[in-house]
């Protein structure tokens, strides 16, 4: 049986797997506190090579190594965890709509144009 991990669609169109949201937060929050990786790598008491996987994605980090992390910048593990929507991206979501538009007719965007005039003018 093979397990499936949940993936997201970044606004390039690039596929993100759960480790490489973890990586891209982790990296957001290092960043937030002005420390290098090599600093953070340092306090944490692990490699930078294996840090920079961790943080791109490539490595998915070990409990030990979360709880390191947290404790190095005196956050909660859970704040690794804090994964922005991709729905909520505005820009995503016009991508979305750009695609779905670029399929109608004029008279599908017409219909299209007078049903949003109508919810949103009302």
């Amino acid at each position: 049986m093979t397990s499936l991990s949940p993936v997201i669609v970044t606004l390039q169109g690039n596929l993100m797997t759960p480790a490489a949201q973890f990586g891209r937060r982790l990296r957001e929050i290092r960043r937030g506190h002005k420390l290098k990786i090599g600093q953070l790598a340092e306090k944490a008491d692990t490699g930078v090579k294996h840090l920079g996987r961790v943080e791109r994605g490539e490595k998915k980090p070990s409990f030990e190594l979360i709880i390191a992390l947290a404790a190095a910048m005196s956050v909660s593990p859970a704040k690794f965890f804090e994964f922005d929507s991709p729905q909520a991206d505005p820009r995503v979501l016009r991508k979305q709509l750009d695609k779905f538009l670029s399929r109608r007719d004029a008279k599908e965007l017409q219909q299209i144009q007078r049903v949003l005039a109508a919810f949103f003018d009302s």
